[in-house]
Parts: C-alpha cells; structure tokens; sequence
C-alpha cells in the first residue's frame, strides 16, 4: 500500500476494497496498529477483539476473490460502544457491576453489522451506563480528546467519538439518550446522527432510558453516517417500537447534495432559545457564520420560537432517571454480572442487592437511580414525572408548529468547546448543561446531526441540524449541505493525524 488507508474515510475504504487496492486484512491490520500505538494515550477501547476482527477480514477477502455479492461496506473496520451486546466479546457499559461480561446473543444492531461482514476492532468506552457528558465517569477510567489530550472528549459515547477523531477507526456506533452522539462529535470534530426513534433497533441496547435511547453512526464524514445508517435501520420485530417503514437511499442523496451544491427552496429555522446567551462567543461565532454560508448558497433562514425548550432540560432530567432507576433495577446481584455478599449478617436477596448495587454503581449512576425513585414514588410521581411528560408534549407541539415555518432546524451542537477534564465532575448541573442543545430532539423523537464547523482556539465546533420525524434522509441532505457551504475538512485538522510512534 503507498496510500496511509487509515486515513480515508469509510466509503473510500469500501471503494479501495473493491478496487483491489488493498485487502480486508490489511486494512483491518492498519487500523489495529494504530489502536496499539496510540490507544495508550487515548484510551479509547475498553476491549479490543483482534483475532475476530482479522478473521472477518480473511473471510471478507476470500469471499471477494470468489465473486461473492459482497455488502458494499464489507471489510471497513467499525467499533462498538460498550453498551451495545456482543456475542463472545464482554459487553460492559464501563461499569464494575458487568465487569467480564459475556453475553448469549448479539443485538440486532451488532447481528446486521456481523452479517454485512464487517471486521468489529472492539468495543469502546464511556460514561458509566451512559449516564454522563465527558467520559469521565467509566469505571475504567476517562478516555482523552485527540485534539488536546487535557480535554474531556464527550460523552457518554466518548470512546466511540475520540476512536473515530484518531483515526483509529473510520466508522464507529454509539448510543444517543440526551446527546451522548452529538455531543462527543462537536467536541472531537466528527459527525454523529441520532436517527429518528424507532429507525434503528434497541434490541440488545442496554436500556438506560427506553423512551429516549437512539443507536446511531460516529464518523468523519456525512456520506459515512448515512450509510452506516442505512445498514443498521429496518424493522426489527423484537423492538416494539421498531418502524415498519423502509430504509431510504440516504447516502444515495447526500451523493446528490454533493454534485448540486445546494437544496433548492429549503427554509432552515434558527432556534431562539438555543443561540445566544449561554453559548461562548466563539460557538456562536462559528454557527452564525455556516447560517450565513446556507443564506449565499439560496437558503431562507427563519427564526423559530419554541419557548418550551426553555423547560426541556428540566423534563429530562426528570424522565430519565425515573427511567434509570426502572431499567437498572435488574442489576440486584442474583441474576448476572457482579454479585457481593454482605460482610456480616444473614445472607438475604434484599442485603445482596443492597451490597452489589454499593460496590458496583459509580456515584454519577447512584445519583440518578436515586433521583429515579424519589421521581417514581408515591405522593411525587405526578408532581414530577407528570408534569415532565406534559412539558414532552409542548416539546413535541412546538416542533410541529416550528416545522410548518421551516423545512429544519439548526443550533450550535454544545454551548461550549472541549472542557479541561475534571473541570465540571464536582458539578453535576454544570455538567448536565452540556446536554441543552441537544435534550430537545430526544424528547420528542425526531432525527438529529451534528457536523463540525469551524474551529475556536484550536477546538471544534459542532452544528446541529434537526430534521422532522421519519425525515432522517432531509437532515443528511442539509448536513452534506452545511459541509459543501463550509469547504472545511475538519477531521483532516486533528492533532492525531500527524502522532508518532513513541520510541
């Protein structure tokens, strides 16, 4: 090879395969040498499966050399969150209470990446059951922005982001209960989509908050996003909250995006109460500059009232611990992973739990079970969660009334760039703020995509594009849209590219 194949971006890679350019192999093999050299700094993966990767490599180049219909990505690397259930490769939400555990089956998410044979480097890491906006709170440590390895690179799904950011990997899933996509991906310079709810399968997810948890792509660049998602969307009958609807060509339009320059007539709404104060002045710079660029390429661009959004952090915060502490429930100590037996005293399933929760639970997933229950209890339970499902509904009417002004929505992605770590881990609120772009979408169910744009001070910005339900082709068209109008390679500007190997 005199091309560095780790470099390119999926669909490159798929195209190179199927060229004769350069095998699965050694492909895969390019990817897991960077994993060894760098991942030590980043700490990106909590497991890494080279054999399985390299044999599904093996199998994809034999099979190619046979004249077999071929999955147009198969052979292209991927990573997987931790909290996506794996067949044969633990599966542990960065969290001691699931430490070393191997689970029976693979999600339906995971079976279709299996089964479009791609080789799975491993499994990455992030906040503890996906409770957390920086990465900060695994259980196996933080893992590092590849910008400034002093930064935090997101969260929950830090690993998948700084993985994709450092070129460890061109495609990588994740999970998207608040922003747990989105936000890594403004705050590592990739693209991360929350596909409309429903799209893409739960099952084999581990639940965090079931009415809110999205699967979606991490990737460098909009093509790859959407045809990641077109691989892992489709009704799968073990969801119940599976969409029947078939798969748009998503990549397929953003190609169209691509050759044309524009969208012609597309009305895109500014969100009043998601600009403005409570963003640095360098997001805020940036997002009013790719606004501008959308204006000169024939865009109309309208502000948007939504006043319910100003309520929005407030009913998620309410929503989904009371969630948490449901879908956490079944850690007790009895059925699978950790199991701790009290010190002295009788040995009860009351005194286990109590003991195995203690032990296994970081303080971030206590804070919220504990915040879940009191929501849930009696005498509370329609003071809180009540009145938070009724806030969802305004949420969901003031996206309605917004999307009958404009084709779609935008906002800065974050309030801020990458924080330092540890800045904000002794101040939850300060840390759930992270999440007030994002949350709104979540809530309502509607497809979601941040796209970098621009840097500040060395750091990259994220922009959010905001679709209509079941409208996950429209958000890809005007995210490649927001890249053409920019002209700015973002991932291509990352400090990793250019790492050595330490002697």
């Amino acid at each position: 090879m005199t091309v560095d194949v780790t470099k390119l971006d999926a669909v490159a890679m798929a195209e190179g395969l199927r060229a004769g350019d350069f095998t699965a192999r050694e492909l895969t093999q390019a990817c897991l040498d960077r994993i060894e050299a760098f991942d030590g700094r980043v700490h990106a993966f909590l497991h890494v499966d080279a054999e399985g990767a390299l044999r599904t490599a093996d199998e994809v180049d034999r099979l190619r050399e046979e004249g077999a219909d071929l999955h147009p990505l198969a052979g292209v690397p991927i990573a997987l969150k931790d909290n996506l259930v794996t067949r044969q490769m633990p599966t542990t939400c960065a969290s001691k209470i699931l430490e070393g555990w191997m689970p029976p089956y693979s999600g339906t998410v995971v079976q279709r990446i299996i089964d479009a044979k791609l080789p799975i480097l491993g499994k990455t890491n992030m906040d503890e059951f996906a409770m957390g906006s920086s990465c900060e709170y695994s259980a196996f440590g933080p893992t590092y922005n590849p910008w400034d390895l002093t930064r935090a690179p997101g969260g929950s799904g830090g690993g998948s982001a700084a993985a994709v950011a450092a070129f460890m990997v061109p495609l990588a899933l994740g999970s998207d209960t608040g922003g747990s996509i989105r936000q890594p991906g403004a705050f590592t310079g990739t693209v991360g989509a929350k596909p409309t709810y429903g799209a893409v399968s739960r099952y084999g997810l581990v639940a965090m908050a079931s009415s809110l948890d999205q699967i979606g792509p991490v990737t460098r660049t909009v093509r790859d996003a959407a045809a990641l998602q077109e691989l892992i969307s489709g009704h799968d009958p073990h969801d119940s909250t599976s969409l029947p609807d078939p798969v748009p060509a998503l990549l397929e339009s953003v190609k169209q995006v691509s050759k044309e320059g524009s969208i012609e007539g597309l009305r895109v709404g500014v969100i009043k109460q998601l600009t403005g104060e409570g963003y640095s002045a360098g997001v805020q710079h940036h997002f009013d500059s790719v606004v501008q660029a959308l204006k000169e390429r024939g865009c109309e661009v309208v502000e948007v009232d939504c006043p319910s959004f100003d309520y929005a952090m407030a009913a998620y915060y309410l929503i989904m611990p009371a969630e948490v502490s449901s879908n956490l429930a079944r850690f007790d100590g009895v059925r699978y992973g950790l199991r701790v037996e009290p010190e002295e005293g009788p040995v009860t399933a009351e005194r286990v739990m109590a003991a195995t929760r203690g032990a296994g639970f970081g303080h971030e997933v206590k804070r919220r079970i504990i915040l879940g229950t009191y929501v849930l209890s009696s005498g509370q339970v329609d003071a809180y969660y009540g009145s938070a499902q009724k806030v969802r509904t305004l949420i969901k009417r003031d996206f309605a009334a917004a999307f009958e002004k404009a084709d779609v929505l935008v906002s800065p992605t974050a309030p801020t760039t990458a924080f330092q770590l540890g800045q904000r881990q002794e101040d939850p609120m300060a840390m759930y703020l992270n999440d007030v772009a994002t949350v709104p979408a979540n809530l309502a169910g509607v497809p979601a995509i941040s796209v970098p744009n621009g840097l500040e001070d060395g750091l990259p910005c994220g922009f959010q594009v905001i679709a209509p339900e079941q409208q996950d082709e429209l958000m890809y068209r005007v995210a490649q849209l927001v890249v053409e109008a920019t002209g700015d390679d973002m991932p291509s500007q990352c400090p990793a590219k250019d790492w050595k190997v330490e002697a």
